[in-house]
This record gives structure tokens, sequence and C-alpha cells, in this order.
């Protein structure tokens, strides 16, 4: 086994891990909130990891450049994407809370 082989195979697990660790999480966790932070390992570790690893599979060229930018696109705006959302679930929140009358505590 090559020694680039190898380090494919780790980047592919760690990546397959994080994937999996959010795939639980989402089943497990509660909330809204809560199921936002388990999105993290995925956009954050997940598709970075799995991007590195179809770069160093491919070799160096413009197609392990496209991999890595879109690596590292994902794990930049991952985080405002999650943030996007918080935000759309409080303000959803806030006004079926106004409109029900119950107030305008979001949910935990």
């Amino acid at each position: 086994m090559e020694a680039r082989h190898a380090v494919v195979l780790v980047l592919l697990f760690c990546g397959l891990a994080a994937f999996l660790i959010s795939a639980v999480a989402l089943l497990v966790l509660p909330g809204p909130y809560q199921r936002l932070h388990a999105l993290t390992p995925a956009t954050s570790l997940g598709l970075p990891l799995m991007a590195a690893a179809l770069a160093v599979d491919t070799g160096p060229g413009r197609a392990a450049v496209k991999f890595l930018v879109i690596g590292a696109l994902v794990a930049v705006t991952g985080p405002a994407v999650g943030i996007a959302i918080g935000r759309t679930v409080t303000e959803t929140s806030a006004v079926d809370a106004t409109a029900s009358g119950t107030g305008s505590e979001p949910p935990a």
C-alpha cells in the first residue's frame, strides 16, 4: 500500500466519522438549536476532509485544486449558513408565539 493511498483512507475515514457523528446527533438531539450545533462537524470537518482525500487521490493538478476550493468554501460558509438558519428559526418562533399569544420566547 502506498503512503498516498493510506493518507486518502485516513482522511476519508475521519470525514465519514464526522458525518456519522452529525447524523446520530441529528436523530438524538431534541431542539432546533441543538440540531444546528450537530451540523457543525459535518460542515467544518466532514466535507473538507473528504475533499482533501479526493484531492490527494487525484494527485497534483486542476482537479485537486477544485476539490480543495470546494472544501474550503464549505468550511468557510458553513457557519454563516448556520447563523442564518438560527436567525430564521428565532424569527419564526417569535412570530408564531406572538400570533398565538404565548410570548416571544424561542424554543429551547
